[in-house]
């Protein structure tokens, strides 16, 4: 007895010396320097198992044991899954950094950048550029309803997943200004708050003049005066494509689309764009001016005014700026390029070129103007030939103010 005890106990330590040699060993081989010799991007598809994982890794020259890289995912197993996705490993990764990089899921995250103003057509389209992106969109989204930003995202993201996470995006942020709006604003709803936001977006890039356009576009609403904006007209015209990729026909000032705000009173049915957060808050919290006018400045902003008399002045510094500038070329479009010939002029809407939107001109009570198309010979207008005193409304005999 004493001799089985004995040896049972010799083998007991013979075998505890010899499993420490070998956690040793193992231990020294799963963090010893792999034969990766400069970092390396590789993709683990989806539902891709243990054995498959150490076969592309090996292929890949992350490592050089895939065995022992299944052994020792097995031991870790209890820490998580490996992962799937788009992983980068650096040069001389050891069989234990590779496992624990696929199990806490470090995969290389991409970006995708959707700009303020767009359409969700518009969205929609810059997403199947993406090339990184996968799927289709299965419908286009309401207009209005995507949160404009960058978005990071992993290798095998879907399109409708970047779009389902800029809707939840929007309706988090709309809930979050809605709550902390000016109690004095004329808007009813967040939807409205939406609307009102997408014209401010479209008429003004500049960060510091937002809160001053709205406000404009407030006062307006509170004398009810017409909106009368430029990027209504378009979008009444072509809808989510977003452009017309010219200038605005003088016919089409007029026209009687349901977003057209020369013509509608109030907001227009829907929003015209996909405002961003910064355009949000600026509904919601507008300067507080008296400012009925703007009309650009020169310096790329626009010159605010608070009664029609000092818009016209305004205007008028405009156009002797414009006059010292090379006329328009075909890339102006969206926008009533005014010119010596422009009837339009009378109520001052002008706008330069390259920056978005129009001023709003008319006088309350004063019917809008016509538009100039700063293609030759596009709108066949009896009057387009001819030249007036801009600063004499009377001067244009079918134009006059009621």
């Amino acid at each position: 007895m004493l001799s089985l005890l004995s040896g049972l106990l010799t083998l007991f330590v013979a075998l505890a010396i010899a499993g420490i040699f070998g956690f040793s060993m193992v231990q020294q081989e799963v963090t010893a320097q792999g034969p990766l010799q400069s970092d390396k991007v590789v993709v683990i598809p989806r539902n891709t198992g243990t054995g498959e994982i150490a076969r592309i890794l090996k292929d890949e020259g992350v490592i050089d044991q895939p065995l022992l890289f299944q052994a020792y995912a097995h031991v870790n197993r209890q820490r998580g899954q490996l992962k799937a996705g788009e992983f980068q490993f650096k040069a001389g990764t050891s069989i234990e950094d590779a496992i624990d990089t696929l199990i806490q899921g470090k995969a290389i995250l991409h970006t995708v950048t959707v700009p303020e103003g767009l359409t969700s057509e518009q969205i929609i389209a810059r997403l199947y550029e993406h090339e990184i992106l996968t799927g289709d969109v299965t419908e286009t989204p309401r207009e209005g309803s995507l949160l404009p930003d960058t978005y990071k995202f992993e290798r095998g993201t879907t399109r409708q997943q970047i779009i389902a996470t800029m809707q939840a995006a929007q309706r988090q942020a709309i809930e979050q200004i809605w709550q902390r709006r000016s109690s004095e604003l004329p808007i009813k709803s967040p939807q409205e708050l939406v609307i009102l936001a997408s014209i401010v977006e479209k008429e003004t890039g500049r960060a510091d003049e937002r809160t001053r356009v709205a406000g404009v576009f407030i006062n307006r609403l509170m004398k009810r005066m017409k909106l009368q904006s430029d990027p209504t007209i378009v979008y009444g015209l072509v809808g989510g494509k977003g452009t017309l990729g010219r200038g605005i026909l003088r016919s089409e000032i007029e026209a009687a689309t349901p977003y057209n705000t020369y013509v509608v009173e109030g907001l227009p049915p829907g929003p015209i764009a996909n405002p961003g957060r910064a355009a949000l808050e600026a509904v919601a919290n507008p300067s507080r001016t008296k400012d009925l006018y703007f009309v650009a400045d020169g310096s790329g902003g626009h010159a605010f005014a608070e009664t029609y008399e000092q818009h016209q002045r305004n205007v008028t510094r405009w156009r002797q700026i414009e006059k010292s500038r090379p006329a328009p070329d075909a890339t102006d479009v969206d926008r009533v390029m005014p010119d010596a010939e422009d009837v339009r002029g009378q109520n001052g809407t002008t706008m330069p070129s390259g920056l978005r939107g129009t001023a709003n001109a008319l006088p309350p009570g004063g019917r809008p103007g016509r538009g100039f198309d700063a293609s030759e010979g596009t709108d066949k207008d009896p009057l387009k030939n001819k030249t007036f005193d801009l600063n004499n409304p009377k001067s244009v005999p079918s134009l006059r103010q009621p």
